[in-house]
C-alpha cells in the first residue's frame, strides 16, 4: 500500500501506485479542465504533488510546454535568482565490489585501470583544484569495504579541509558514496559535509535488481532507505537522482517526485537538491544497448516539470550534458553545474594518459573552469562560488524555511556578487575579469534594499584589500 510516511521503500515508492499514476496521466493527458486546474496551481509556486505532475510531462500541447517552460523559468528566478552555483567532482578511488551494468566501475571490468588516491595525491588534486577557483566539491568513491573504508572517506574529507593554499580553500565538502548506516551518517555529519547525494539509479525495483547483479548495491531497499538513515544521522541537506535512461522516463519521474514528498512527510524536509544525470558513454559501456535512452526535448520538459512540482530543490546537471543543452536547461530551473571537470580518479592535478583512462563516463562540456564562468556571465548569469549557507548554519529545515518563502536570494545574490568577486581578482583571466567587472555593476545596481547594497558594497571593498570568505 502506497504510504508516503512509511520508512519502507516498498510503500514510499510504491509500484502500483505509479502505474496508476501513469495510466492516470496517459488518460488525462488531453484533459483541458485537469491541465489547466495544475498549471493554476503550479502558479501558486507551492509545487505540485507526483500525480499532477505526471499529468503535465504526458501532455503533449504544445502550447501547454511552453507555459510550463515560461513557468519553470519565472519560478528559478524567484527562488534562485540568476545565480548559478559551481562545483567539481573529486573522485577518490574507483575500486568497487558492484556489478552495475552501466558503470565501468563494476567489478567484473578488469580492462579499467583502478587508482585510489592517496592523502598526498588528494592534496595535489584539491591544490589544483584551488588554483582553478573551486571551493566547492562533490567526492566521490566506488563502493569497497577494503579499499574505500568509511575511515578513508571521512580521513579525506579532513585532508580536504585542511588544505589553504594562497587565496584558495574547499569551504563545502558534499558526498557521493554508497548507501551506509546510520552510524556511518553521524560521522560524516560529525566531519562536516555539506549534502549527502545518492543516485536511486532506478526507481524500478525489478529492473534495480536486474542492473545490480552482484554486490550489496543490489540491495533495493536498503539503498532507497538510504535518505532516511542519513537524516537519521544528522545530515539535514540530502540530494536525490536518478540517471535517465535506465528505465522508462515517466516512471522515473513520477518515482523521484514520490521520494521528495516522502522526505517532506516524514522529516518536513525535502531534497537539498535534485539531479538528472543521462547514461553515457564509458570505458565499457555503450549507452545505445539501453532501451530507454531520453531525447533532449524530453530531457529538458523533465527539468522544467521538476522545477514547478519542487520550487525549492537545487537542481543540477553536469558535464555528462554539452554547453548546448546546458544553456537550455539553465532557463528551465538548473541552478547548480560543475565546470572544468574531470570525471577520473587524479586528473586536475596531473592529466592521464589515455591507457590509464580512469573515468567513469565520458565528459561531453570540456571547457575550463574560466571558459564557463566568462559564458554564464555573458548569458545573464552569476557565477556564484558560496558557501555561506553552509558556513552559517542555513541548512535543512532553516534554509528550507527562507528558500520557500522566497527568501533566499536575500542573502545569495550578496554572497555570489561577493565570491565572484573573489573569483576575479584571484583566479580569472583578463577577459573574463573585464566581463566579471561590469556584471558586478549591474547587479550592485539590482539591489533595491540600500543597507543590503551598502554592505556589498563594503565586502567588495574588503576582498580587494585581500580579506576572504566573507558571509552575508
Amino acid at each position: 500500500m502506497y504510504n508516503p510516511k512509511s520508512s519502507n521503500a516498498d510503500e514510499f515508492i510504491n509500484n502500483d501506485e505509479v502505474l496508476e499514476t501513469l495510466k492516470f496521466a496517459k488518460e488525462n493527458k488531453n484533459n483541458t479542465e485537469l491541465i489547466t486546474k495544475i498549471i493554476e496551481k503550479a502558479k501558486q509556486k507551492k509545487g505540485l504533488s507526483h500525480r499532477e505532475a505526471s499529468v503535465l510531462l504526458a501532455c503533449e500541447d504544445k502550447t501547454v510546454i511552453n507555459e510550463v517552460f515560461h513557468l519553470a523559468k519565472e519560478i528559478k528566478e524567484d527562488f534562485y535568482g540568476n545565480r548559478i552555483v559551481l562545483f567539481a567532482p573529486l573522485y577518490l578511488s574507483n575500486y568497487c565490489i558492484n556489478g552495475c551494468v552501466y558503470c565501468p566501475y563494476h567489478a567484473k571490468n578488469k580492462h579499467i585501470p583502478r587508482k585510489k588516491m592517496t592523502q598526498d595525491d588528494i592534496k595535489n588534486e584539491v591544490i589544483a583544484l584551488q588554483d582553478m577557483g573551486h571551493k566547492r566539491l562533490a567526492i566521490e568513491a566506488g563502493e569497497d569495504p577494503v579499499n574505500n573504508p568509511i575511515e578513508y572517506i571521512l580521513e579525506s574529507i579532513k585532508t580536504i579541509y585542511s588544505i589553504n593554499h594562497k587565496n584558495g580553500a574547499i569551504r563545502r565538502v558534499n558526498v557521493n558514496i554508497a548507501a551506509t548506516t546510520v552510524e556511518n551518517y553521524k560521522k560524516l555529519h560529525e566531519a562536516g559535509i555539506g549534502t549527502y547525494i545518492l543516485f536511486q539509479e532506478t526507481y524500478n525495483k525489478k529492473s534495480y535488481e536486474k542492473l545490480h547483479p552482484t554486490g550489496p548495491k543490489h540491495d533495493y531497499n536498503y539503498h532507497t532507505e538510504a535518505m532516511d538513515r542519513a537524516m537519521q544521522g544528522g545530515i539535514d541537506d540530502v540530494g536525490l537522482g536518478v540517471l535517465f535512461g535506465l528505465h522508462g522516463y515517466d516512471y522515473e519521474f513520477t518515482a523521484l517526485l514520490m521520494h521528495a514528498e516522502h522526505l517532506e512527510a516524514v522529516y518536513g524536509v525535502g531534497p537539498h537538491t535534485i539531479s538528472v544525470p543521462r547514461i553515457r558513454k564509458a570505458d565499457d559501456i555503450d549507452p545505445s544497448s539501453f532501451e530507454n535512452g531520453l531525447d533532449d526535448e524530453t530531457f529538458k520538459k523533465i527539468v522544467a516539470l521538476i522545477r514547478i512540482s519542487v520550487p525549492y530543490t537545487g537542481m543540477i546537471v553536469s558535464t555528462r550534458e554539452s554547453k548546448e543543452v546546458r544553456k537550455q536547461v539553465l532557463e528551465l530551473g538548473i541552478s547548480q553545474i560543475s565546470g572544468g571537470s574531470k570525471t577520473s580518479v587524479g586528473g586536475y592535478y596531473k592529466p592521464e594518459k589515455e591507457d590509464e583512462n580512469s573515468s567513469q563516463f565520458e565528459v561531453n562540456d570540456n571547457r575550463t573552469l574560466d571558459e564557463v564562468v566568462n559564458w554564464l556571465m555573458k548569458s545573464g548569469y552569476v557565477p556564484s562560488f558560496c558557501t555561506a549557507c553552509y558556513g552559517s548554519g542555513r541548512t535543512g529545515e532553516r534554509f528550507m524555511e527562507f528558500c520557500k518563502n522566497q527568501q533566499i536570494h536575500n542573502f545569495c545574490h550578496p554572497n555570489a556578487i561577493v565570491t565572484l568577486k573573489e573569483y576575479l581578482i584571484d583566479y580569472a583571466s583578463e577577459k573574463t575579469k573585464i566581463t566579471g567587472e561590469k556584471l558586478i555593476k549591474q547587479e550592485i545596481e539590482k539591489i533595491s534594499d540600500e543597507k543590503i547594497k551598502q554592505s556589498v558594497i563594503n565586502d567588495l571593498d574588503k576582498i580587494e584589500q585581500g580579506i576572504r570568505n566573507l558571509k552575508f
